[in-house]
């Protein structure tokens, strides 16, 4: 695992709980639900931060293949024409 798909992760990961964290403020404070829906809601949160993730580790990211030297060399030469 890359450095870049760790911090996608952890990134993920800290952004799906602040949004689980808010959805059960406002369902126990203004919107009564039962005991059932808060489970669902933690388990529609779980799955939905696997599938993100596997989306994006299983895209091809080509930036760590290519050298950096070349790129600058390509886009120096394509600026002149």
């Amino acid at each position: 695992m890359s450095k870049k798909d760790m911090i996608f992760t952890v990134g993920l990961c800290l952004f799906m709980s602040i949004v689980w964290m808010t959805g059960e403020l406002v369902m126990g404070l203004w919107i009564p639900v039962t005991d059932n829906v808060h489970q669902i809601w933690l388990i529609f949160i779980a799955v939905v931060t696997l599938v993100v993730n596997v989306w994006h580790s299983m895209k091809k990211d080509e930036s760590d293949r290519k050298d950096p030297k070349r790129e600058k060399y390509e886009r120096k030469v394509n600026k002149r024409k």
